[in-house]
């Protein structure tokens, strides 16, 4: 089973979802993406994660950013699963999730580690840009749910980051400060970045968001 890296291109895969048989790459199309996997279907935590997805969904629409989740549980159980899901959440199921009873996409993306449970995906986050590589990974165990606050945060840096020539600080929020890329010399930094640089040390050198007007 290969590792999947940051930089890599993520694996493309047709599966049976929630919503039909689909295409990951044609799903995505030229926009982003988010995968994120699930131990199994009816289970405590995944219940209040998908709940907290739907209702973020809009939030990730604003982004181009395409979600679909997966449990290792066929499609029947996963409609049954919606119901609750909708019910206890207080929300609607308005994205995808793969029916992958054969392991086939868990296997794809090394979602499966012996070590925590030999059969259970743990709580895979992959994001894919629109180059179809892999951008982000994160696992979680499968006792701690996922922050998708924390996950927006993260799309916001990597497209902001994709199309400018920066990074971001520690807790970072869109529209806070960034980092001068350390390749560009503080020259050439204030002439790119009309709205100044500041220049703390040599090496760490801060302007505005500069998708901020």
């Amino acid at each position: 089973m290969a590792t999947i890296r940051l930089g890599d291109t993520a694996p493309d895969f047709t599966a049976e979802t929630s919503q039909g048989t689909l295409n990951f790459y044609e799903y995505l199309g030229e926009g982003w993406g988010i995968l994120f996997s699930h131990p199994a279907d009816f289970t405590p935590v995944c219940t209040t994660e998908l709940g907290t997805a739907a209702k973020f969904k809009g939030e990730f629409d604003k982004r181009n950013v395409k979600m679909m989740a997966l449990s290792v549980d066929g499609a029947a159980s996963h409609a049954e699963w919606i119901k609750d899901i909708n019910e206890t959440q207080n929300t609607q199921i308005n994205f995808p999730i793969i029916a992958d009873e054969d392991r086939k996409v868990s296997d794809l993306y090394d979602m499966i580690h012996p070590n925590a449970d030999d059969t259970l995906t743990v709580r895979s986050v992959f994001i894919v840009g629109p180059d179809k590589k892999i951008k982000l990974i994160l696992t979680y165990p499968a006792s701690t749910g996922r922050n998708f606050y924390e996950l927006l945060r993260v799309v916001d840096s990597l497209q902001l980051t994709a199309y400018h020539k920066v990074a971001t600080p520690a807790n970072w929020e869109s529209g806070e400060k960034v980092v001068v890329s350390p390749a560009i010399p503080t020259i050439e930094a204030r002439e790119m970045f009309s709205k100044g640089v500041e220049e703390v040390k040599p090496y760490l050198r801060l302007t505005p968001d500069p998708t901020v007007s």
